[in-house]
């Protein structure tokens, strides 16, 4: 054979590309299966979870703990709660969970109804100018009495122009009515703790009675505890019921012992009702037997009730 070219058939061999295809090429961003999209969690969605991979349909949508949480049940029956938005898939598409449009327009117009009213539960009243105080005044025992009223029908009572007004106690009602000299337009509501027979309050009580004078303008009630905070329902405390305090020990401060928190002083005392009207956040959290008390009181000022003799609480 001849020398010269080789007697073959010569073929374009493919470069030899270490690094592959340019990695840039393309829209690099999209996500493997495409971009997520907003997908409401609407109940009966079916949807996987990307980083536990538990799949299961949508049976609820709540906020705990200051975030929306979705509940996926899976076919065994078996509940789990995810954080809602983005990390799931649907129909093998990524998906990101939004709260339904329906629950949002729930929750709005409960948020609005909640806005009208006020923490007694009444309607809220247009804001209108500041109103001259009436000459009617409600009463009641001391400061933490005060600032529970005020807490929960302090709305109702600057609408109505009403003062509440500390009694350093009640030992000598029947003087207090006096001094004041209530009138047909000048009435006086007053609210007693533990008023129930054969108490010390409820001779107090009976003494002021006897001011017959005054009478048909004063109204005196109370309800059967040994103190407002014992008004605060016991389940605000993680309570079945308030605990009994032995004789002989401050009931305050056997109060702050039971629930575990400082109660040598009345700086600890102070501090502990703070904590406990905290948990009041409207008339829904004190008990029947208050409330139907100081609404009597409202009445009974604002109304212009036909008036009578002075009430006692029998407990």
């Amino acid at each position: 054979m001849a020398l010269g070219a080789p007697d073959c058939q010569v073929y374009d061999a493919p470069v030899n590309d270490r690094y592959g295809r340019d990695v840039l090429a393309g829209d690099w961003k999209a996500a493997r299966g495409g971009r997520a999209t907003p997908i409401e969690a609407e109940t009966g969605l079916v949807v996987e979870d990307v980083e536990t991979g538990w799949c299961g349909a949508v049976v609820a949508v709540e906020k705990a703990g200051g975030m929306q949480v979705v509940h996926l049940e899976d076919r065994r029956g078996r509940v789990k709660g995810f954080p809602l938005g983005p990390g799931f898939l649907v129909e093998g598409r990524p998906a990101v969970l939004t709260v339904p449009t329906a629950r949002r327009k729930a929750d709005l117009a409960q948020a609005r109804k909640a806005a009208s009213r006020t923490a007694s539960g009444s309607i809220a009243a247009p804001r209108t100018p500041a109103r001259v105080a009436r000459r009617s005044r409600l009463f009641v025992e001391g400061r933490h009495d005060a600032e529970l009223v005020e807490k929960v029908w302090g709305d109702d009572l600057r609408a109505e122009g009403v003062v509440v007004e500390m009694l350093d106690g009640v030992d000598d009602l029947a003087a207090l009515i006096r001094d004041f000299a209530p009138t047909a337009d000048r009435r006086m509501g007053v609210l007693v703790d533990h008023l129930v027979p054969g108490t010390k309050e409820y001779r107090i009580v009976e003494e002021a009675r006897r001011v017959r004078r005054y009478a048909q303008h004063v109204c005196i009630v109370g309800h059967p505890y040994v103190d407002v905070w014992e008004s605060v329902r016991p389940e605000r405390l993680g309570w079945e019921r308030w605990p009994t305090i032995p004789r002989g020990t401050s009931w305050k401060h056997g109060i702050l012992a039971e629930l575990g928190w400082p109660h040598e002083t009345q700086a600890d005392v102070a501090r502990g009702w703070k904590r406990i009207l905290g948990t009041v956040r409207s008339y829904a959290d004190l008990q029947p037997e208050l409330l139907g008390r100081v609404e009597e009181l409202i009445d009974f000022v604002t109304v212009g009730a036909s008036g009578g003799p002075i009430a006692g609480q029998d407990g």
